[in-house]
């Protein structure tokens, strides 16, 4: 495919994100523009005729009653007033950041080094959870898997009000400094309590090994949809599909464990690898009802290789686009356990005073119009867990069962 033929799929910089700091829940956005926060309504609508004696009453008696006057800081309660309303919608992809958070944000999406432990985090059932631990992270190396529950930080023990972002401002800190977390894995009824030490992270995107009897079975494990820009992870992608090309392998892994999302862009622009000419890739659903398609352009160099894609419980976003397509188009055949459940995108708005506001905006569809969502997500064809057993010992029976299919 042409380079200009794949530059179309660019009508918006869409990011299912791949946060590389501490630990961010797993957000898509849309890249937005610098605004006056006092027109953010005009932008989306008009402005109801809302009642706010109540709010100003709270705030007068809170700001002249409080015990500790010195506690009562009139910045803090405006920006948790606004956390509060946007938390209302009760979706934890539309977040408010401060101008701290979002600077956090900026720098994670960004390809940068990073200081902490290298785990995504999310939200089950109100719960703060590890969507996944990076490759190579200290998170990962001292044992927490996908799913594990935190129950506590040091000697804090979260509540339901913890939001991911506090999780995140209790993690995080200097390379070298250590953090205790009190777990729960997936599957266990006692908790257990990891020490580890923060470091600085980077993990690459994607690598590629030959595996199999004969090590003709290309084996691409992808980590992230994301680069510094969307032009650097296409080329990084374009560099390895190549280099199977080249090794003549008939076979493939598409490994996409633990992989919590990036570019929509990077999804489509995959998938098109596989799938043959003039079949959807995936939709995207606006607000007012809205469908887009996307299909595959001339079909990519993989067309003829036979693939199974590996997922679990860490795979979210743009992961699972990318696998629900390859499944539901007969191009793959899906192993490992079922996902993360995610399929909305956010455009993030950054105000005037370096805060920003990330609003979900879309919804990512499969190309039967089936949503994404975390009672939704991608079910294996092929049901395989990797237990707590298997992880300590050092086996993986998911990446064996995707290589004994291939070699039948």
């Amino acid at each position: 495919m042409e380079q200009s033929e794949k530059n179309d799929y660019r009508y918006k910089k869409i990011v299912s994100t791949a946060v590389l700091l501490v630990a961010v829940f797993v957000l898509g956005i849309v890249i937005g523009q610098k605004v006056d926060g006092t027109k953010i309504a005009n932008s989306f609508g008009k402005r109801e005729e809302v009642n706010m004696d109540m709010f100003w009453n709270v705030w007068d008696i809170v700001s002249t009653q409080y015990v500790d006057a010195d506690k009562v800081d009139s910045q803090k309660m405006v920006t948790g007033a606004i956390k509060g309303m946007v938390n209302s919608f009760e979706d934890p992809a539309t977040v408010f950041l401060d101008p701290e958070e979002t600077e956090e944000f900026n720098e994670s999406i960004s390809g940068k080094y990073f200081e902490g432990i290298g785990a995504e985090l999310g939200y089950s059932d109100g719960n703060v959870i590890v969507v996944s631990p990076l490759e190579g992270s200290p998170a990962k190396e001292a044992g927490i898997r996908p799913g594990d529950y935190i129950l506590k930080i040091d000697d804090y023990e979260l509540t339901a009000s913890d939001t991911v972002y506090d999780a995140v401002a209790k993690i995080r800190g200097d390379a070298g400094t250590k953090v205790t977390l009190t777990i729960l894995h997936k599957g266990e009824e006692e908790p257990v309590t990891v020490e580890i030490v923060r470091r600085e992270i980077t993990v690459s995107s994607m690598q590629l090994d030959f595996v199999g009897e004969n090590k003709d079975i290309a084996h691409l494990k992808v980590n992230r949809f994301t680069e510094t820009s969307l032009a650097e992870w296409e080329r990084l992608w374009d560099s390895k599909i190549d280099e199977v090309v080249d090794a003549g392998s008939k076979k493939m892994i598409l490994d996409l464990r633990g992989n919590p999302g990036g570019y929509f862009d990077a999804a489509v622009y995959a998938g098109d690898e596989f799938i043959d000419e003039g079949k959807v890739i995936a939709k995207e659903r606006d607000g007012s009802g809205n469908i887009r398609e996307f299909k595959s352009r001339k079909g990519g160099k993989l067309i003829d290789v036979e693939v199974v894609v590996l997922v679990d419980e860490g795979s979210a976003s743009a992961s699972e686009i990318l696998a629900g397509s390859l499944q539901q188009n007969g191009r793959a055949k899906i192993v490992g356990m079922p996902t993360y459940g995610k399929g909305t995108a956010q455009t993030v708005l950054d105000l005037a005073d370096g805060s920003s506001l990330h609003i979900t905006i879309l919804k990512w569809l499969l190309p039967d119009g089936q949503n994404i969502d975390r009672d939704n997500s991608i079910k294996p064809d092929v049901e395989v867990d990797l237990t707590n057993e298997d992880f300590k010992a050092g086996i993986d029976p998911q990446l064996s069962k995707a290589i004994e299919i291939l070699s039948i």
